[in-house]
């Protein structure tokens, strides 16, 4: 097949992006098809069917312990623009049997892309547009998921200023975790132990709009189920060497134990992976996911979020995943584009 691996793009998780396509790209190519990387927001400008046979930039495999400058990113843009397909990209993406989505974050797995490519006729892979969008709203997902019996830690959604810091200090309940409401590889996210450092987290969301999620924190195991054609995964344990499972613990390697199969008893593994198929099947998802909970000393699983386009880089978690369950980095492309191309013709 001719597949277009669509990375990249204008958000925090832009390298993160980058470094999944890439080696979805590669795979796919090794596996005998017509791939191309393309960088959704920077463009590709030339002849598109060149992309099809350019070479992979190696160095956009590694990812820095800091989200990008996306004020260079847009500077760095030929002809500027505001448009979020920089140039070539549709043209592009229209010559492809279908699209690999590598995006991650805002306007990517938010739903936009996938709209946007429902109204054009161009296939894609993952959930629809919809589910998307849910998904990546996390106090309108868990609106949803509390009345299914799945638990989750109880939450606020918090919109503010800085001059509502003082009050929001003195009121909200800790220990708690302050998260901004739509983003993602725990960009923004804080976890307060004490009273004076709510100030400092919600200071932090403020530059990721201002709109948060507060929720109650739950001491217990990080653990996380992927699923596939609506199946789940072996789950997944994650143990930072230090602090939490934040974007710089995620991405480097070495910084983070993870276990799969998590060596947890066997009913544990049965309610991790029943809530997170209730999770997906509520919110109207398709193909893949991975779901994030916390597991507390009694094996009851607390649903955190759920991820529509998890990650694919060279320390993700859902490759890990598919390989506990007999399945290689290739294989796990190409399940994903054939579960993706009956999904687009079913309409979900």
């Amino acid at each position: 097949m001719k597949i277009v691996v669509l990375a990249g793009g204008l958000s925090d998780e832009r390298n993160v992006s980058l470094s999944s396509g890439c080696k979805v790209c590669a795979a796919l190519r090794q596996r005998g098809h017509q791939a191309a990387l393309v960088d959704m927001y920077l463009g590709a400008e030339g002849d598109p069917q060149a992309l099809f046979s350019a070479p992979i930039p190696a160095e956009l495999t590694k990812i820095g312990r800091q989200a990008p400058d996306l004020a260079a990113v847009k500077a760095a843009r030929p002809g500027g623009g505001e448009s979020q397909f920089g140039p070539g990209v549709l043209e592009a993406c229209r010559l492809a049997d279908v699209v690999f989505l590598g995006l991650h974050g805002a306007c990517g797995e938010d739903g936009r892309v996938q709209a946007a490519f429902d109204l054009m006729g161009i296939p894609y892979t993952g959930a629809g547009h919809l589910g998307s969008a849910i998904a990546m709203d996390k106090d309108l997902t868990k609106r949803m998921v509390a009345p299914l019996g799945v638990a989750t830690p109880k939450w606020e959604l918090v919109k503010y200023t800085a001059e509502d810091i003082p009050a929001l200090s003195a009121r909200l309940d800790v220990p708690c975790v302050v998260k901004p409401a739509a983003s993602g590889s725990s960009i923004g996210v804080s976890i307060v132990h004490r009273r004076e450092e709510l100030s400092g987290a919600l200071i932090q969301c403020l530059a990721y709009g201002g709109v948060c999620v507060v929720e109650q924190y739950i001491a217990g195991r990080e653990i996380q189920v992927g699923i596939l054609e609506d199946r789940a995964l072996p789950s997944i344990e994650i143990i930072p060497k230090t602090g939490f499972y934040d974007y710089e613990n995620k991405y480097q390697p070495g910084a983070a134990e993870e276990i799969t199969p998590a060596p947890v008893p066997a009913e544990w593994e049965r309610r991790l992976g029943e809530a997170a198929l209730a999770v997906f099947r509520a919110l109207g998802l398709s193909v893949y996911a991975r779901a994030d909970f916390i597991v507390t000393q009694d094996g009851t699983p607390w649903f955190l979020e759920i991820n529509t386009l998890p990650g694919m880089t060279p320390t993700s978690l859902l490759p890990q995943e598919a390989a506990a369950a007999g399945m290689g980095y290739g294989e796990l492309c190409e399940r994903i584009i054939e579960a993706s191309l009956k999904a687009r013709k079913a309409g979900t």
